[in-house]
Formats: structure tokens, C-alpha cells, sequence
């Protein structure tokens, strides 16, 4: 079935301003709680049963709508009402339709409050037309997506379980190319203990927390797969105290990246392998975030399903592999059939200049609702 939601424009643009100036940056509980409030209110009113799940910087919403076929494996679709930009932005740039009548600008209007008014409007859609979901939809909102997903992780772990397959609502690539592969990103810390003395007096009873920190990173360097597979950078280095003292301690910060699960696993196994090369040296490795690999899947059957979709709408859907790292990158790990990138087209996130197209966003939010009435294709 076709959907228009061309009708839906003027509520697009109220519900997009709401969400735009209701600012929500990553670990201002007060402020997400205010946002989430708004969503649990819409997707209630949508027929949605919805569950919060409480977190350290307030609640994650998962929304469910049942479908049709009740015993079948849900649709799992994945968003996020953080944003990055400060408390304030939108003093200075609040949310704006342009003469053009179709860019649209503000914080978070791009990543990703364009992308939940979309959601909203496929289910208005729906409901329009008297229908419903072909399976179950369990919809995740997480609070900290812009933070790596800490804790909302979890929440989606939970939820992908079972899943049929999983929808990623950050912004497209490029021209609305969905993304159907990430690169996986790890943020690891090394952190040495040597042995102080005086360097000229008794240095031969000290060990070098930084000699040994630099012979261990250049042990995970060797065992980093060359460019595009992965890659290695140090980000933050620091140890010691004055010239005439062996360090008695020394750290670095690592950020990898790694495009595919066989990358990540020589990676990561490198520096879960690590020892000390002195007897004296105690060694730390820390992982502050991880996101596995999510490799292409030239098959990708959502993929397909989505591209026969929008080609009945007369779009040609582009699908490609984004360098940054998502939620969906657990779900596509994990074999689950996956797409991210069905946010409205638009540029700029995170920055003063973030913008989106309404058209876009209609239009994506059309083909979530055709998506959801057949996910697969009729026999």
C-alpha cells in the first residue's frame, strides 16, 4: 500500500518544533525527562503500550503496538531523544523553517527529533487508513545514545532478542543512502604502576611506568590490522612527574576503530592479552565503550525489502557502510536483519549548522508505515 503523508506536513512541523526546542542534551536528567514525557504522551495517544525503564540520567522508553499476527517476531525500531548541542542553543538558534519551505534547522533537528516525529507519523498513517502492524513493533528510546549507550544498551540488548528484524533511525548517509554496515569503535585506557627512584641516584631500583607503557602500546599496535580493516589512535598520554624521578606511574587513552568482526577480535584480543614486559610493572586495561562490528551484508533481506518499498513510491533507496559507530551495531553483529539510516535527509549534526528536510522526513515516515503493514514480501 502507498501512504501520503504529504497532509501530514503542518503536524510535522509542530510536533518537530515542540521536540527542537524542548532542548534534551546527554545527562540533563530533568530536561530528557521533560522530552520523554512528550514522546510516552504521542505514542500513547497511538495506541502504544509504554514501559519506562529507569537509567542514571532517567528513564529509556520502550513503546510496544501489537500487530496483527501476535505470535510473530516483533519489529525492533531504535532511536534516541539525547541530543549534544548545550542547554541554550536554541537561544541562539531555535527552530527555524526556511523560505525554501523545506529545510528545517535547530539542535537535535537532524540527530534524531526529526527522526521520532517520523515514527509519530507512521503511526498516524496507520491509523488514518484503520490499519495496523503486521507483526508486534517494540519501539526503544534510549537517553544516552550520543554517550555511547552506557545504559541504554542494555535496554536494547533486551529487546532485540526474538527480533524479526531492526530499524536504526539515525540520519542517512549522504543523498537518504541507508546504512546496512558500521565500523565497530572501542575507547580503551592503559594504565601502568612502575616503581619511583631517584634517576641518576638508584634508577636501577625503579621500573618505568611510561618505558612500559610505550613498549605495551607498541605491542597493540603491531597486532592492529592495517587501514581501512582497522585503526589506532592514541588520544590522551600522560605519566610521571619530573626528569629526575622514574616514573612511578603512566596512561594512555586508545580509541580504535575496526570494520570487521575479524579486525575487532585481533584487536581487542591483542590488549585483552597483554602482560607486563618488567617484573615490577602492574598493568590495567580498561574498555570505556565498545561497539562490536557490524559488517555489510550484500543480502541484507530488510535492505531489499525496504529499496522494493520506496521503489513503489518511485525512489531509488541507496544503501552503503557508515565510519561511525551506532546502536544498530549490536543488533547487526548479532546477526539480526538491519538498516540504519532511515532518519530524514539533512547535514550538519551535532553542529550549529544541523538542518533537515520536512519532504524527507514525510517521506521516511510514509515508508516506515508500508514497512510496517508488510515486512515481507506478499507470496
Amino acid at each position: 500500500m502507498r501512504f501520503d503523508a504529504e497532509q501530514l506536513r503542518d503536524r510535522a512541523l509542530t510536533r518537530l518544533e515542540a521536540l527542537v526546542m524542548a532542548e534534551s542534551p546527554s545527562g540533563e536528567p530533568e530536561l530528557l525527562r521533560i522530552v520523554n514525557a512528550d514522546l510516552e504522551q504521542a505514542y500513547r495517544a497511538l495506541g502504544a503500550r509504554v514501559t519506562r525503564e529507569r537509567g542514571p540520567d532517567g528513564d529509556h522508553l520502550v513503546c510496544e503496538w501489537p500487530g496483527t499476527a501476535p505470535d510473530d517476531a516483533h519489529i525492533l525500531l531504535i532511536g534516541h531523544s539525547d541530543t549534544v548541542l548545550p542547554v541554550g542553543t536554541t537561544v541562539e538558534r531555535p527552530f527555524t523553517l526556511h523560505e525554501d519551505g523545506d529545510t528545517v534547522t535547530g539542535p537535535g533537528v537532524y540527530d534524531m527529533k526529526g527522526s521520532l516525529v517520523a515514527i509519530e507519523l507512521a503511526f498516524v498513517l496507520l491509523r488514518e487508513q484503520g490499519l495496523s502492524p503486521s507483526r508486534p513493533v517494540r519501539l526503544v528510546v534510549v537517553n544516552d545514545e550520543e554517550i555511547g549507550s552506557p545504559d541504554g544498551r542494555r535496554i536494547i540488548a533486551a529487546h532485540a532478542e526474538g527480533a524479526f528484524a531492526a530499524l536504526g533511525f539515525e540520519p542517512p548517509l549522504p543523498g537518504g543512502t541507508l546504512k546496512t554496515g558500521r565500523r565497530g569503535v572501542a575507547r580503551v585506557r592503559i594504565d601502568v604502576q612502575g616503581v619511583e627512584a631517584h634517576a641518576g641516584l638508584d634508577a636501577s631500583l625503579g621500573t618505568s611506568a611510561i618505558d612500559e607503557l610505550i613498549d605495551q602500546i607498541a605491542v597493540v599496535r603491531g597486532a592492529v590490522p592495517a587501514p581501512p580493516a582497522a585503526e589506532f589512535n592514541i588520544g590522551s598520554i600522560s605519566g610521571g612527574t619530573r626528569a629526575n624521578v622514574v616514573a612511578g606511574t603512566a596512561s594512555a587513552e586508545i580509541g580504535l576503530r575496526f570494520a570487521t568482526p575479524a579486525a575487532e577480535a585481533a584487536v581487542l584480543g591483542a590488549l585483552d592479552s597483554l602482560t607486563p614486559v618488567r617484573p615490577d610493572a602492574k598493568l590495567t586495561v580498561t574498555r570505556l565503550s565498545y561497539r562490536p562490528a557490524w559488517e555489510r551484508d550484500p543480502a541484507n533481506p530488510l535492505a531489499a525489502r525496504l529499496a522494493a518499498l520506496a521503489a513503489e513510491r518511485g525512489t531509488d533507496l541507496l544503501t552503503g557502510t557508515s565510519g561511525g559507530a551506532g546502536d544498530t551495531n549490536l543488533t547487526g553483529s548479532l546477526g539480526i536483519p538491519t538498516a540504519d539510516g532511515l532518519g530524514p535527509d539533512g547535514a550538519g549534526a551535532h553542529s550549529m549548522s544541523e538542518r533537515a528536510s520536512v519532504a524527507s522526513l514525510l517521506d521516511r515516515a510514509a515508508l516506515l508505515a508500508a514497512y510496517l503493514i508488510a515486512p515481507e514480501e506478499s507470496a
